[in-house]
């Protein structure tokens, strides 16, 4: 590596900042914009370490801010994603519970759900009813999902919240996760 590697340690959030002064874009897909450092060359070849304080979830649009000055823009590359969608919105409804009771990272759309490709999660969907469509697309799931925790390589952060999700509401409820108990005597 060279001495002279320029350090990214500021995201300008999408929104804040003139895209158009970008000096260069790196196109990553979801797992590449979750990260905290790692180095990568842009498309007009600037090389950068991206060095934040803690793994953070970039969008497209966000700005990575170079020390010395200069801003890297932030693209979401097309990947291989799952396109749900319900018979109608209370169904699309229900399959967005599903697959937030498994604390996925999904997009959420107008009329669809975008989830990342996932055998089992597919088999479930189709048994569901939903209609689902393999895609190529640009990734860009809800912040502060919950499956965030599930991506951290090998360290852990707190998330300021347990995971007992208030499930106790005073009455029983049954969350399709197969604890049926059958006893036979």
């Amino acid at each position: 590596m060279s001495d002279t590697l320029r350090r990214a340690t500021q995201v300008l959030p999408a929104g804040q900042w003139q895209q158009g002064t970008a000096r260069d874009t790196v196109t990553l897909d979801f797992d590449d914009r979750h990260r905290r450092r790692k180095r990568y060359t842009g498309e007009k070849g600037t090389d950068f370490l991206l060095d934040l304080p803690e793994a953070v979830a970039l969008r497209e649009g966000d700005g990575l801010l170079l020390e010395g000055g200069g801003v890297v823009l932030v693209k979401a590359a097309p990947e291989p994603l799952i396109s749900v969608k319900g018979k109608d919105a209370q169904h699309l409804l229900r399959l967005a519970w599903h697959l937030g009771n498994r604390h996925l990272p999904a997009e959420i759309g107008a009329d669809r759900i975008l989830i990342r490709h996932d055998h089992v999660i597919l088999r479930m969907l189709q048994g569901l009813g939903a209609e689902v469509a393999q895609v190529n697309e640009p990734f860009n799931p809800e912040g502060g999902a919950y499956g965030e925790h599930n991506r951290h390589e090998g360290h852990h952060h707190g998330h300021g919240h347990d995971h007992d999700h208030g499930h106790d509401h005073g009455h029983d409820h049954d969350h399709g996760h197969g604890h049926h108990h059958h006893h036979h005597h």
